[in-house]
């Protein structure tokens, strides 16, 4: 009475492996089709995204630093106390920006990437 249950086991297990390599390589022709018909706006966009974001990672750091003398200079407080302040500021802001990063993410896909999400879930799910 074992072995039919560690069997079925088995081939579950090696379908739901062969149906997650099949979408990986779904996803993965899918994804060249998108870079392929636009490498120049991906790159440039890319080198764009890159310098703006060690630009802002700049910006930060002084504003941390401009924000800690304020706050030193403003109360007496001692230095772990004005440094959580900050952490907890940062701590809200971060949350808030993956928030809404996830929304944004959520954006238009190519009607194939669509497809294959469908047809993943359908195939895992059980459901023809």
């Amino acid at each position: 009475m074992e072995k039919p249950k560690s069997k079925n086991f088995t081939n579950t297990a090696s379908r739901i492996s062969a149906i997650a390599s099949s979408v990986m390589d779904l996803h993965v022709k899918i994804a060249l089709q998108e870079v392929d018909r636009e490498k120049r706006r991906i790159i440039s966009g890319g080198i764009f995204l890159a310098i703006g974001g060690t630009l802002l990672l700049l910006v930060l750091v002084c504003i941390h630093i401009i924000f800690f003398l304020f706050l030193r200079n403003y109360n007496n407080w001692i230095t772990e106390y004005n440094l959580l302040i900050i952490i907890f500021i940062d701590l809200f802001l971060a949350g808030l920006s993956l928030k809404l990063g996830g929304k944004l993410a959520k954006g238009p896909y190519l009607p194939q990437t669509l497809e294959g999400l469908g047809k993943t879930t359908k195939a895992v799910l059980g459901k023809k």
